[in-house]
């Protein structure tokens, strides 16, 4: 979602059971892949849980110094039952097809030798986007106040349009971002098998960024002139 910074009374107190439940989730992707992929030897798999669980639980942290109160705002039950209709179904759709999948291809891949091996420089490349893409993702978490994990419109927090930090280069970095990251995976972890799902998951992504930006443009004032200012939705020069 895009939306700047709003008032911190409306923040809710971030209890353990929301640190609890991130921790949960990513240490589950790496345990995934590495059980999947059942080689302890297996480095690529190692750097690439070290990067996910610093990365992604980095950007949380950083994210909730900067806005007291999102990390539970992102687990708001009252906010995911009245998410619009087509996100109840989209949001978890996506939150899996960019994680879970992945991993598993990707471990099996390994396990069974699907793929012939990658040199050395194809895996490094691969890191490389993994780490650009997560950390674009992160600066969008900490940059917007309303990132919610669902497509809502609060104004009765005020609500607003954000368009700054990454906001200035796509109006969506969050999921362009992922998507950068998801195709890093591939080369990263040696799986050609790996682009059937990361193609579904960009699919599915890229479907749920045109929804979300045409529900931002009809509900949230201000978004219409920060769409004709920042003319692309994930990809400069693209889309």
């Amino acid at each position: 979602m895009s939306a700047k910074r709003g008032s911190e009374g409306a923040a809710q107190t971030v209890s353990p059971l929301h640190w609890f439940r991130l921790v949960a989730v990513y240490l589950l992707i790496p345990l995934i892949l590495l059980i999947c992929g059942g080689d302890p030897g297996w480095w690529q798999a190692w750097l690439y849980s070290v990067l996910i669980v610093t990365v992604g639980l980095g950007g949380r942290i950083l994210a909730e110094q900067r806005h007291p109160g999102l990390t539970a705002e992102r687990q708001n039950i009252e906010n995911i039952q009245n998410a619009k209709a087509w996100d109840k179904v989209l949001a978890p759709l996506m939150a899996v097809s960019i994680s879970y999948p992945v991993v598993i291809v990707a471990g099996l891949d390994h396990r069974y030798s699907w793929s012939s091996e990658f040199p050395l420089w194809l895996n490094a490349v691969g890191f490389i986007l993994i780490c650009l893409g997560y950390a674009f993702a992160s600066w969008a978490l900490a940059e917007n106040r309303f990132f919610y994990s669902v497509v809502i419109i609060r104004t009765d927090r005020g609500h607003a349009v954000c368009d700054t930090g990454p906001y200035r280069i796509v109006r969506h970095p969050g999921y362009a971002g992922n998507i950068f990251a998801l195709f890093g995976i591939v080369l990263a972890l040696g799986s050609v098998w790996t682009l059937i799902p990361v193609a579904v998951a960009s699919i599915i992504s890229i479907f749920r960024t045109a929804l979300e930006d045409r529900t931002l443009q009809e509900e949230l004032p201000g978004y219409r002139d920060y769409a004709r200012r920042v003319r692309y939705r994930l990809f400069p020069g693209v889309y």
